[in-house]
């Protein structure tokens, strides 16, 4: 690809408001991937959004910039020369981070794609991709994480002993604080937005992925499963499966 061609793809692919974090600072985003040309093209595409890049080539380098940076999200390809991104990720989990993971990979199996999503990831991307799909996918991850504007003038959302606020990124139940990923935390958000209404796999895939999985909604078990481990367990449950339909929050009685 020409450098002019490249330019042209990386200045289409600004055309929404611009998003900074709540002090007016930069969004920071992590690049890890072993092709430079790629990382070269993914940086200017993203800086051309007024954010922040750091780049890494291999899992080691990007586990260092992750502590030392602390990027905002991270753009991480799934096959690097040492260790792998899904063990990258792991790390960085462990480590008490959140952050945001959009994965890149050339894997185009519905199984892989699960795979990253099991491990904590919160989107991917297969290549071959357009840099707009790329851009379109963080700026959902990072509003879901730390820039979302409520909806209503109330940011709390409070179903029995249940809330969430939606500034804050915060949920507690029963005034216990709950950690969430953004994918947990938007996937909870629509089921608290739904009280006692059952919502289908299709509307949830919908609604939190904006896209499905070739018909396929293991996903949308796997994160249910996730949420049930955080907000039900050693408690009454709130999340319920309605066989055949779909699943629905309501308040225990």
């Amino acid at each position: 690809m020409s450098t002019s061609a490249s330019e042209n793809r990386a200045a289409r692919t600004t055309r929404a408001p611009r998003l900074t974090k709540a002090d007016g600072s930069a969004i920071r985003v992590l690049v890890v991937d072993d092709e430079p040309g790629l990382t070269d093209l993914l940086s200017m595409a993203l800086r051309y959004e007024g954010w922040e890049v750091r780049t890494a080539g291999d899992g080691q380098q990007a586990l260092r910039l992750a502590r030392e940076f602390r990027p905002d999200a991270i753009l991480l390809d799934i096959m690097l020369p040492d260790i792998d991104g899904l063990q990258v990720l792991q790390r960085v989990r462990a480590g008490g981070e959140e952050t945001p993971v959009l994965f890149l990979t050339a894997k185009d199996s519905l199984d892989d794609r699960i795979a990253g999503l099991t491990a904590g990831g919160d989107d991917y991307v297969t290549k071959p991709f357009s840099l707009e799909e790329v851009v379109a996918r963080l700026r959902g991850l990072i509003r879901r994480s730390t820039l979302a504007v409520a909806d209503s003038n109330d940011p709390l959302i409070t179903i029995g002993d249940l809330t969430l606020d939606e500034d804050s990124y915060e949920v507690f139940r029963a005034g216990e604080p709950i950690e969430l990923t953004a994918t947990e935390f938007e996937l909870l958000r629509y089921l608290m937005r739904n009280p006692r209404r059952v919502l289908s796999k299709a509307q949830i895939l919908d609604r939190v992925w904006s896209y499905d999985f070739g018909g396929k909604s293991s996903v949308v078990e796997i994160y249910i499963s996730y949420l049930r481990k955080k907000i039900d367990a050693g408690r009454t449950p709130m999340i319920h499966t309605v066989r055949g339909a779909g699943y629905m929050l309501k308040a225990t009685q």
